[in-house]
């Protein structure tokens, strides 16, 4: 595994700031009961939480009173919800079950917007060739959830770590302006054998969002392996500088997930991330 990398980088001539980011974390990796999570997250220092909608805080089980209790604890924490994420199964080009997923996704971008969250991470799913059937459902589908999302004021970050960058760029320019957003996951785009600085240098103009992970791969094994943040092989200072040069000026949530202290190593990032 890499050493921690510390310090200020300078790209381009540029150094990062890290004061033009926000630092989250997902509150579903602390495995804590969710009104815990967000205690833990604000005595680590995180600003904002990312929400799981799908495994952790339904749309359909938060009753108007229960929202309020929310606001009102994100309040007292001095913490806001940066993100949903409703990580789906199955992508939005697999026609079965595709209007209750569709449906699903709404209501999860209705409580993004209730908590006054912004962005909503998904899983895109596989994207089918240019010209196909399966391409024209995932578009069809995609355009209608983000026609939702402009009135709701919550944008679209899409998860594509099984996809080539290159592709995924001329899918989205071939959908409306503003259609379509990517979520940076540098830990499954390593575990996937892509470079997430290449990710960054081709598909930077199109990122709303960040996940603050880490990963190493093995060649001898031909998989990816989760590690703590700063010591795999995800460069972020020099990802961050790449995003400062394509402007990205939003949220880096910190989620860690194969670990046996969670907490402690969400604490550790919250500190790597601001030594940048």
């Amino acid at each position: 595994m890499g050493r921690r990398r510390e310090g200020i980088s300078v790209l381009f001539g540029k150094a990062t700031n890290l004061t033009r980011f926000r630092i989250a974390a997902q509150t579903r990796c602390f495995a804590q009961p969710f009104k815990k999570a967000l205690h833990t997250a604000a005595r680590l220092g995180c600003v904002g939480v990312q929400i799981d909608a799908r495994n952790e805080l339904r749309p359909g089980e938060l009753s108007e009173t229960g929202l309020r209790q929310l606001r009102k604890m994100l309040v007292d924490l001095n913490i806001r919800v940066g993100s949903v994420a409703f990580p789906t199964r199955r992508g939005y080009a697999e026609p079965n079950d595709l209007q209750r997923r569709i449906e699903a996704t709404l209501q999860a971008m209705r409580l993004a917007s209730k908590l006054s969250a912004r962005i909503l991470v998904f899983n895109l799913g596989q994207l089918p060739v240019a010209d196909s059937a399966g391409r024209a459902i995932l578009s069809e589908a995609i355009c209608s959830l983000a026609s939702q999302g402009n009135r709701l004021g919550v944008r679209l970050a899409a998860q594509t770590s099984n996809t080539d960058s290159r592709r995924i760029v001329e899918f989205i320019e071939s959908l409306p302006e503003g259609t379509l957003s990517l979520d940076l996951h540098p830990a499954r785009l390593i575990a996937q054998g892509h470079s997430p600085a290449e990710f960054v240098a081709t598909a930077g103009r199109h990122i709303a969002h960040v996940h603050a992970t880490d990963g190493v791969y093995d060649l001898a094994s031909g998989y990816g392996v989760e590690v703590e943040l700063g010591r795999g092989t995800a460069d972020f200072p020099v990802l961050l500088g790449m995003l400062e040069e394509h402007e990205y000026r939003d949220w880096l949530t910190i989620e860690r997930r194969d670990s046996a202290q969670p907490i402690e190593d969400i604490g550790n990032a919250v500190q790597y991330l601001r030594s940048l």
